[in-house]
C-alpha cells in the first residue's frame, strides 16, 4: 500500500488491488479510515473528529490527484505523491 501523502501525523495510502468504489486509506496514530474519493464519503472511521476535519479539507483539495492516483492503481502503475495540507 504505497503512501502517497503524508501531513500532520497523517499517511494517506492507496493499494494497487483494491476493489469497490474509488477510495483511499487513512492511517494515524489514533485511528484509521476509508473515505471515497468521488463523494468524499466517509466509508469507515475510528479517527477523531478533528484528524478527519483535515483529511477531508485536504481530500476537497486534491480530488482529482485522487482520482488520477486511482486510475493509475488500478492499471498498476506508479502511483503520484500528492501535496500535503498546508
Amino acid at each position: 500500500m504505497p503512501t502517497i501523502s503524508r501531513f500532520l501525523g497523517i499517511s494517506i495510502a492507496m493499494f494497487f488491488d483494491d476493489h469497490g468504489p474509488p477510495h483511499f486509506h487513512v492511517r494515524h496514530a489514533e485511528g484509521s479510515a476509508k473515505v471515497r474519493i468521488d463523494t468524499l464519503e466517509v466509508i469507515e472511521s475510528t479517527l477523531r473528529r478533528r484528524q478527519l476535519r483535515f483529511v477531508l479539507a485536504w481530500a476537497e483539495l486534491r480530488q482529482a490527484e485522487l482520482s488520477d492516483n486511482w486510475r493509475r492503481a488500478r492499471a498498476g502503475e506508479t502511483l503520484q505523491p500528492i501535496a500535503p495540507l498546508r
